[in-house]
């Protein structure tokens, strides 16, 4: 089902819908609730998620989980999605918060092939199968353990999600300050003030989320560190190893990306 409406098929008697929808630019989805449970992929573009527990910017190609009744706001970013609706008694993961999920190579493709699944399909038959692995894969999709929270300034939340877009180890905050006409010093507090976290942290955040999405996709560990501005592979291994406890080789040979 593709630029299908909820409304028009929550009530279809199946525990699984899946809905691709694109959206413009800017698109603001203003604080609602869904009565099934909606794993939101975006395959392009940023989404900010806000709920009242906090918020996440989910980067391409990852997901974020929205159990029933929690009530959220999304804005896309030029972001296509593929979304599965499921009815509370078979949602797969038993959290009452949101969570933003890495997603396998297989769940990927098996969301691409959903888009073709009607809302009355078969359950017995290969469309019930795939929502079924759909299901199962969903549930064993590991956690983002980083986030980089948006500041509220309009125009340094605009620096943030550009460098979201593409970032780089090698941004400086002198660079920033300059742009934003701050003092160096002036910027520093702002930034900590806006974001909770100093930019050196907030940096590093951006570029982690932006590794575990790539390594997820089956980008080499020196293609990704060499795009992330990292002086070398073993540079960015360190880092990674010391921020994630293992190595970016040994996360992209896991289970979680099998």
């Amino acid at each position: 089902m593709h630029n299908v409406r909820l409304s028009e098929v929550d009530a279809v008697d199946r525990p699984v819908l899946a809905i691709g929808t694109d959206y413009t630019p800017g698109t603001l989805l203003d604080t609602h609730s869904h009565r099934r449970a909606q794993m939101l992929y975006g395959m392009s573009g940023l989404m900010e998620v806000d709920t009242a527990a906090g918020a996440w910017v989910i980067p391409p190609y990852s997901g974020v989980w929205i159990p029933a009744g929690q009530p959220h706001r999304v804005r896309m970013q030029g972001v296509s999605t593929r979304s599965l609706y499921i009815e509370p008694q078979a949602a797969p993961r038993a959290t009452e918060q949101c969570e933003a999920l890495i997603i396998s190579p297989l769940l990927h493709h098996l969301l691409l092939a959903s888009l073709e699944v009607p809302a009355l399909y078969d359950e017995a038959g290969r469309d019930g199968a795939l929502m079924q692995l759909l299901l199962y894969e969903v549930g064993r999709a590991p956690t983002m353990p980083l986030f980089a929270p948006l500041p509220h300034d309009a125009s340094l939340a605009e620096h943030c999600k550009a460098f979201l877009l593409q970032p780089s180890i090698q941004s400086t905050p002198d660079e920033w300050a300059q742009s934003l006409h701050k003092s160096l010093r002036t910027f520093t507090r702002f930034f900590r003030q806006q974001t909770g976290m100093s930019f050196g942290e907030w940096r590093q955040q951006a570029c982690l989320m932006a590794a575990l999405t790539r390594l997820s996709t089956g980008q080499s560990v020196t293609q990704v560190a060499l795009d992330l501005g990292y002086e070398s592979p073993a540079a960015f291994s360190a880092m990674f190893r010391k921020q994630l406890g293992r190595s970016p080789s040994a996360f992209r040979q896991s289970d979680w990306l099998a």
